[in-house]
């Protein structure tokens, strides 16, 4: 039987502490496993920076406010997520009450803003950078500005993954990237038409093409070609060229990942497979709790039966929602059903093929 292929469903995610965000168009939900085992669901709508403009449309631009908002709101569901393991007993700083003071019902929001934005600069100065401070130290044994290019990005690309690497082995990362596990699982139970059961979600894949690990590296890579091409001879001129390309790095890494997601063409499958297997860092296999987590968290802001029968042309009804030995049957009988479609298909193209003929001959 022939493999069945993806198909963009449109929602996307991001692993929380102990749990789950998904997002589908304007609205997201962020599931939490409580300390006491229950699972918190809170739904809101998330609106960018530049919702109602159209340069949030416009190719090679939108990346760069889709990058802006994903760490906005990435930072926002971490913080609602930390909430249900803070310390009870952790007493109000009088730089926490100063705060609240001056910013009153708005000092979430701005502690939010704060972070992001000191997280994003210390990003510039650790893959952006530091490489080109590194790299600068062989300026006097290296003459060859080309070599010296190929050279920085190399560094700047083992900053990447050696960061990856040396985080991941944390215990408290080491959990967060088994959820991002689950939310990938999840997603491609979805893309490849199964019924969203725990038992299906944890057969499907913890690698996904449009993952936030597989765009960062494609802004590695971007930035070793545009850094190559585009150069000038004053060393801070250097530093703030690096600076103001990201930007348009950032605008093409998102071309890339958004056409990734949305096609199985065998060049597109080349370029996402170093972002692939980068992904085996930041992904780990994870528990049934944690899947029931990321399930809770789509159900909250995506219909996926309805995309099963709208995108695969099939019902879900209550019998293949048991997760146990009769799932086996119940994905038969699903392809079954496809096969039944694609056959009635047919037969309509050739009925109608007949009488299109009919009408030709008359």
């Amino acid at each position: 039987m022939k493999r069945k292929q993806s198909r963009y469903s449109g929602i996307g995610g991001q692993a929380v502490l102990e749990g789950i965000m998904m997002k589908n168009k304007e609205q997201y939900a962020v599931a939490v496993r409580k300390p006491d085992g229950e699972i918190e669901v809170d739904v809101d709508t998330y609106h960018g920076i530049l919702h109602e403009s159209k340069l949030v449309k416009i190719p090679f631009i939108r990346g760069i406010f889709n990058f802006i908002d994903s760490l906005a709101l990435g930072m926002k569901s971490l913080n609602f997520s930390a909430a249900f393991y803070e310390d009870d007993e952790a007493k109000e700083t009088m730089a926490d009450k100063a705060f609240n003071k001056i910013f009153k019902d708005k000092a979430e929001k701005v502690f939010t803003g704060i972070v992001t934005v000191f997280s994003l600069v210390l990003a510039i100065a650790i893959f952006m950078v530091l490489p080109y401070y590194l790299t600068s130290l062989f300026h006097d044994y290296i003459r060859n500005t080309s070599l010296m290019a190929i050279i920085e990005g190399a560094v700047r690309i083992f900053i990447f993954v050696m960061y990856v690497l040396c985080i991941s082995l944390m215990k408290d990362i080491r959990r967060v990237y088994m959820y991002h596990g689950a939310e990938h699982k999840c997603i491609n139970c979805i893309e490849k038409g199964r019924p969203l059961t725990v038992r299906n979600v944890m057969r499907s894949s913890k690698q996904h093409k449009r993952c936030g690990t597989s765009f960062l590296l494609f802004v590695m890579l971007v930035s070793v070609v545009l850094f190559f091409f585009i150069r000038v001879e004053n060393p801070v001129y250097k530093v703030l060229l690096r600076i103001a390309l990201i930007p348009v790095i950032a605008g093409i890494s998102y071309e890339i990942i958004r056409l990734a997601g949305r096609s199985e063409n065998i060049v597109v499958r080349v370029i996402s497979a170093p972002g692939m297997w980068l992904q085996r860092l930041t992904t780990k296999e994870p528990t049934e709790d944690m899947v029931e987590v990321a399930i809770a968290a789509v159900e909250a802001v995506f219909d996926w039966k309805a995309y099963l029968y709208e995108t695969f042309g099939y019902e879900i009804d209550d019998s293949w929602l048991v997760d146990g030995d009769g799932q086996d049957e119940d994905e038969e009988a699903m392809t079954g059903n496809e096969e039944e479609a694609v056959t009635e298909s047919k037969e309509e193209e050739v009925t109608t093929g007949s009488k299109e003929e009919a009408a030709i001959d008359n």
